[in-house]
């Protein structure tokens, strides 16, 4: 195989990606900037005249919705977006999915993902590297763990994940937990055949027409590098991919240990601003810790009633107030925080079917106008108040705002929390162009990560 071209030199894309949410997409806009690997994250499918503002780029994403949706969505919109991002011609096509890998064979399905991208790619293999050490995710075996306050879960005994309300986790062995979603053949590449040489052998031997997912274990930093190292030597006239910012972090560490990137990644301090507005539609209890220290923190939350929201008659008057309250807040000096819920025992939570039900919704339905509903309220207050940063806690929710914002695209700026960047908006809308921004998961940042958002932090 050839060896990895010069990162600085004329070779194209390195890699293009489709990211399942938005808070995914920056995670992986974060890995590689960090690393030293130019990347932009596009809203829509870019053109040419957009890919121009961003000469020398090496890496192209467009954020997208699928992770909360069914096949049949997937089959309407990913052959599209898929192929725009295969005709930019890069070594790598990813399907970028949750570190968690958050899907069932009814919602946010990535073997569906797979099954239409690996045919756009000409690769025999489909590797798929979803353990994160940085995010303390680790795979070993082909189980999935992940930590909690330091303390690693087999993901189907994990607090959140095991009982995440829309795609619980009841299996840690991918490629079972795959198996329910596509008749592909799913293998594995363990730990000892990457420790022992054996994995390159081990993917000549598999590889085939039939295009089989490799399931690549990654546990500590050797593992990552080796698994970089495998998926760059092997990866042919190109592959199709469905992995987490795991794959990122796997390559640039092959990279730099080739000498092809700088040797200490990093990105730069975030200073701090007198205010950020705050919009949550997580449930995760990561972001309850959250909003729970932000309301001892000088935050002002403002909590929005559900059934009211939904309510046809009764939304309106509820994005109102919300938006009353929060201009209130910043002319008192306090950052606002909108949330719909305070984690998974949050009663809004518990009882979310049967106040979808009252409202005459089903749960996905409530699910999306409940962000629809957060995505107004931002888009109403900055209108109103302009702001230079703001924060979106939750992936779905964080999709919906920044469809109603009207940006074209992110860049990544500044380094918070792992997996949550402070990202720069591009746009035509000059209220909107050069707006900060973080998209934040449910379970990225520590407790203080809405004051550090506001407060800054060091590099």
């Amino acid at each position: 195989m050839d060896a990895a071209p010069t990162l600085e030199g004329p070779d194209g894309l390195l890699l293009a990606y489709y990211g399942d949410d938005f808070t995914g997409s920056t995670d992986v806009m974060e890995a590689f900037t960090a690393a030293g690997v130019p990347t932009v994250l596009f809203l829509e499918t870019p053109n040419a005249a957009m890919l121009a503002h961003f000469p020398g780029v090496r890496c192209v994403g467009l954020a997208g919705t699928s992770r909360g949706r069914s096949p049949a969505w997937m089959d309407a919109h990913l052959p599209q977006a898929f192929s725009s991002l295969a005709a930019l011609r890069p070594a790598i096509l990813q399907y970028k999915v949750c570190s968690t890998f958050d899907s069932s064979p009814t919602t946010g399905s990535i073997g569906r993902a797979i099954d239409i991208g690996v045919p756009l790619m000409p690769g025999a293999w489909s590797p798929m590297i979803v353990g994160v050490p940085r995010l303390q995710r680790y795979q070993a075996f082909g189980h999935l763990f992940a930590a909690v306050e330091g303390v690693p879960y087999r993901l189907d005994r994990h607090p959140t994940m095991s009982r995440h309300p829309v795609t619980p986790m009841a299996e840690a062995d991918l490629r079972r937990h795959l198996s329910a979603q596509t008749a592909r053949r799913s293998e594995l590449v363990d730990l000892l055949q990457l420790r022992s040489g054996a994995a390159a052998d081990r993917v000549q031997a598999l590889a085939g027409p039939q295009v089989p997912v490799l399931s690549i274990d990654v546990m500590d930093d050797d593992s990552l590098q080796a698994a970089g190292r495998l998926v760059w030597q092997q990866r042919g006239a190109g592959l199709f991919s469905a992995s987490s910012s795991g794959l990122q972090y796997a390559l640039t560490a092959h990279w730099r240990g080739e000498g092809l990137l700088p040797a200490q990644p990093g990105l730069p301090a975030v200073p701090a601003v007198p205010a950020i507005a705050v919009v949550s539609g997580s449930c995760s209890p990561g972001t309850a810790a959250q909003i729970a220290w932000a309301a001892s923190h000088g935050f002002a939350l403002h909590r929005l009633a559900l059934p009211r929201l939904l309510h046809a008659q009764h939304g309106e008057a509820e994005i109102d107030a919300a938006v009353s309250a929060a201009v209130q807040a910043l002319a008192r000096g306090q950052s606002p925080l909108v949330y719909s819920a305070a984690g998974p025992d949050d009663p809004a939570v518990r009882g979310f079917k049967a106040i979808a039900a009252d409202a005459g919704l089903d749960r996905d339905e409530a699910a999306r106008r409940i962000g629809r509903g957060l995505a107004e309220v931002m888009r109403r207050l900055l209108a109103r108040q302009p702001l230079q940063r703001v924060v979106v806690a939750g992936g779905d929710s964080s999709g919906e705002v920044m469809g109603a914002l009207d940006i074209a695209a992110l860049t990544v700026i500044g380094g918070l929390a792992p997996g949550a960047p402070l990202c720069r908006a591009w746009s035509t809308q000059a209220s909107r162009d050069r707006l900060e921004i973080v998209l934040k998961g449910g379970q990225m940042g520590a407790a203080s990560f809405f004051g550090d958002v506001r407060d800054g932090m060091q590099a």
